[in-house]
């Protein structure tokens, strides 16, 4: 249990300390304008407080990702924490806040927007369409599968795709603080309790959490040899350490933030609370069935579904509450998700369309071609598209991080803290794709080496860049 609590002080510490430094590094200024008052419009420009805006946006980056994905890294050992720590505080939380702020200073454009100014023109275009499919896949994905649970307990899956689809379109189209200004503050909270509740139940029965030694510090994951820790592990736990997903989120609270001096709270703080999140999960996977083996021997007799061990915790740890908690994360979590998805995709539209949304009838002509194609993608099979969306969400999240990094570079700030996780990502994007048995599933060796190769060529063409060409 020692690892554990040095792995939750390392987070409260990463984020005054870290935190302060990184807020310094970008230079928030308190006496600037913020998007949401200059162009306060009702809708999606709408100042509210720091703690509702770090609620709403807690949960928007947060949803069922730091709990599935640090069941299913779990089963690696307790390399796991390693990751969790030092990849929410060094690369998410950096991620987030960074993107977030440069989102309130582009006037909260989208991150394909913010992307565009610094990597070019072409990488304006190419995100734009990147990421309002992400959006797409993300939003369907997060209508069917609740739909799906909720049918086994009432009506039928048909009934509540269309009652969740009615949902979307009226939180897409209102008022951002009307609806999700509302509830999500509330949900955010019960997600944080639920995980607060697991985790003191968790100390409280004194469940074996397994310690970081130098004999644990090793793959531990049923057939380890096809899953590498490096770079499995680094895409199977995304949204608790680092995720290209909150930079889509990001840009809806930087229209939202009435004071620069609030990005500290509610991007990076946001980020460290959802690496609490997956810390706690990952530890209550490996310890509640006795140790890391046992968790792999469980999930795999259990088809590795997440949702069946979120079930099954909550209400041994916590009882009644517990299971109408599980039901709230395993339900609500998605699709609070996917309504902000589908506002994130509406919103990038409208960016680079130029298309003002304090209109209804915009926000319709926007939304209507949106929502078509993701209720036709309700229709489709998600099993091979799904195979790789964590891969696509850290690619994403990659492109970010070198983003970051020429704005910094440019801005003639310190932009070590942005490049040495893009390279770390970098590398782990480009090695997976190649070694992963569902993707090429090419040999290790050669896997590492083009992975490897391709990272050192982007690192070089950046430092080619930044002190050949940007000089002049």
């Amino acid at each position: 249990m020692i690892t554990f609590f040095i792995s939750l002080l390392l987070l409260l510490v990463g984020y005054f300390v870290y935190g302060k430094f990184v807020e310094r590094v970008f230079g928030a200024n308190s006496k600037r304008e913020t998007p949401a008052i200059r162009l306060n419009d009702g809708v999606d420009y709408v100042p509210m407080g720091w703690g509702k805006i770090y609620l709403i946006q807690f949960l928007n980056i947060a949803g069922l990702g730091p709990i599935f994905g640090a069941i299913l890294g779990a089963v690696y050992g307790p390399v796991a924490f390693i990751w969790i720590v030092v990849g929410s505080i060094l690369g998410g939380a950096v991620h987030d806040y960074f993107s977030g702020m440069m989102s309130v200073r582009q006037d909260g454009q989208s991150i394909a927007e913010v992307i565009g100014k610094y990597l070019g023109l072409s990488a304006k275009q190419i995100m734009r369409g990147f990421t309002v499919i992400l959006m797409l896949l993300v939003g369907a994905a997060f209508m069917k599968g609740p739909a799906v649970i909720l049918g086994g307990i009432a009506l039928n899956k048909s009934i509540w795709i269309w009652i969740i689809f009615a949902y979307y379109i009226i939180a897409t189209l209102l008022p951002i603080n009307k609806l999700i200004g509302q509830i999500y503050p509330i949900f955010g909270l019960a997600l944080l309790f639920m995980a607060l509740g697991i985790g003191f139940m968790m100390i409280y029965r004194g469940l074996p959490i397994p310690e970081l030694t130098l004999d644990s510090l090793k793959n531990m994951k049923t057939n380890g040899s096809d899953y590498p820790i490096f770079p499995m592990i680094f895409v199977t736990i995304s949204c608790g350490a680092i995720s290209g997903f909150h930079a889509t989120q990001s840009p809806l609270m930087a229209r939202c933030i009435k004071n620069e001096k609030m990005g500290r709270q509610v991007f990076y703080g946001s980020m460290i609370t959802e690496a609490v999140v997956a810390l706690i999960w990952a530890a209550v996977a490996m310890s509640f069935f006795g140790g890391v083996s046992q968790l792999n021997a469980e999930l795999a007799a259990n088809g590795n579904q997440p949702a069946w061990f979120v079930n099954l915790v909550s209400k041994e740890l916590l009882g009644t509450f517990g299971g109408v908690l599980a039901i709230l994360g395993v339900v609500a979590a998605p699709i609070t998700t996917g309504d902000t998805a589908f506002r994130s995709a509406r919103l990038i539209v409208a960016d680079f369309t130029k298309l003002s949304q304090s209109k209804i009838i915009n926000r319709l002509i926007i939304s209507i071609p949106i929502f078509i194609l993701a209720f036709t993608l309700t229709q489709v099979k998600f099993d091979i598209v799904w195979r790789y969306m964590f891969w696509f969400n850290q690619v994403l999240a990659t492109i970010v991080l070198w983003t970051i990094t020429v704005y910094l570079a440019k801005k003639k700030k310190l932009f070590w803290i942005a490049l040495i996780p893009s390279i770390f990502m970098t590398a782990v994007v480009s090695t997976y794709i190649f070694i992963s048995p569902e993707a090429i599933g090419l040999n290790h060796r050669t896997s590492y080496i083009i992975g490897l190769g391709f990272t050192l060529a982007v690192s070089l063409y950046f430092f080619y860049h930044k002190y050949f060409l940007w000089k002049k």
